[in-house]
């Protein structure tokens, strides 16, 4: 890979993580206080809508994160380690 490639790369990954940063940022928001199956719905529903995907281990944390965040409003949004433009943003 060229020099240009691997930039191109680090910028797609990195407006993707931004990306799914703002619907953790949102989900969070929203439904902090509901189910994890609900918090799970919605934040994959956000992920497909922004084009994104995470690491199934990354998601099941984002959930979990949120989910605590019932116990103490004070954590706020968990922080997104990694994210990727989705394979096929259309499925």
């Amino acid at each position: 890979m060229t020099d240009t490639s691997n930039q191109e790369n680090r910028e797609n990954q990195e407006a993707a993580t931004e990306a799914a940063q703002n619907v953790v940022d949102e989900v969070t928001s929203w439904e902090y206080s509901a189910e994890p199956g609900t918090i799970e719905s919605r934040l994959d529903a956000g992920l497909a809508q922004a084009g994104v995907d995470v690491d199934d281990e990354e998601r099941q944390r984002l959930v979990d994160e949120i989910d605590d965040v019932k116990q103490d409003e004070g954590l706020g949004a968990p922080d997104v380690e990694s994210a990727r433009p989705a394979d096929n943003p259309d499925a």
